[in-house]
């Protein structure tokens, strides 16, 4: 006696064939652009195979910031005793508090890569460690957004792309946080900051950034950024938030270098 399939069940079938469909197209796609665009390996460069984000020797190269952390801006204290660090000491800062993922030395020629020569696929390996790592700190600060700091439109047009947005992206992955890239321009073009004493910083960064709108809705901002050193760039930024109604702004960076 032949079988009566139902409506329910012919589209569970479909249904199956099409997650099968798209699982093939899905690796088809990934096989080709691994082959034409291959990954490298965020830490020694090294052209990776499969699906590898990181040489399993690099692997632990990169050193995750330690506790204990300043209570501001999350960089590594020397003393179990410490609140604050050098950089954050007796400062009212216009963000809440922030978090790093590396520290900055551990992984300085990896981020100059990814920040300069075009290696955007390093943000993948990027994201995955941010969410394995940062995911608990990031829920406390329970966001509206994620606004990755702006590249001044010069800048962005000859770099082709942002830093700071494909981390956002790849956090917005994990913690379900959209990313806004309409909160915040940069209307100064600021020069390097490597060489720049303290005072010489913070004049380059004011009046760099300008707020396009202020959602109503969007009461906490998570700013993004690659580098956090003496925090003049996530200040000047949170500063100007906070000036057009966001009640708080807190910051996620990469990595944290040691400030002054």
């Amino acid at each position: 006696m032949r079988k009566t399939v139902t409506k329910e069940e012919n589209a569970k079938k479909n249904t199956r064939k099409d997650i099968k469909k798209n699982t093939l197209i899905k690796q088809t796609e990934d096989g080709l652009k691994n082959w034409f665009f291959p990954r490298h390996c965020p830490v020694c460069d090294t052209v990776l195979g499969g699906n590898q984000l990181i040489c399993p020797e690099c692997k632990d190269i990169p050193r995750l910031v330690k506790a204990p952390r300043c209570v501001s801006c999350g960089k590594h204290l020397e003393r179990q005793e410490q609140v604050r660090c050098r950089d954050c000491g007796g400062k009212v800062r216009n963000f809440e508090w922030g978090i790093a993922l590396y520290e900055y030395a551990s992984v300085h020629d990896s981020v100059h890569r990814f920040k300069n020569l075009g290696r955007v696929e390093y943000a993948e390996f990027y994201g995955e460690e941010i969410r394995r790592f940062l995911l608990p700190a990031i829920a406390r600060m329970k966001g509206d957004a994620l606004v990755p700091i702006p590249l001044h439109r010069s800048k962005l047009n000859s770099r082709g792309y942002n830093q700071a947005t494909l981390l956002a992206k790849e956090i917005s992955k994990g913690s379900g946080i959209p990313v806004r890239e309409d909160i915040l321009i940069r209307v100064k073009k600021t020069a390097s900051q490597k060489k720049m004493d303290h005072s010489t910083r913070q004049n380059n960064m004011k009046k760099a950034f300008h707020m396009v709108q202020n959602d109503v809705k969007l009461k906490t901002i998570i700013l993004v950024d690659d580098v956090f050193t003496t925090g003049n760039t996530i200040e000047a930024a949170a500063e100007v938030l906070r000036r057009g109604g966001v009640e708080k702004v807190y910051f996620i960076a990469l990595a944290i270098g040691k400030g002054l």
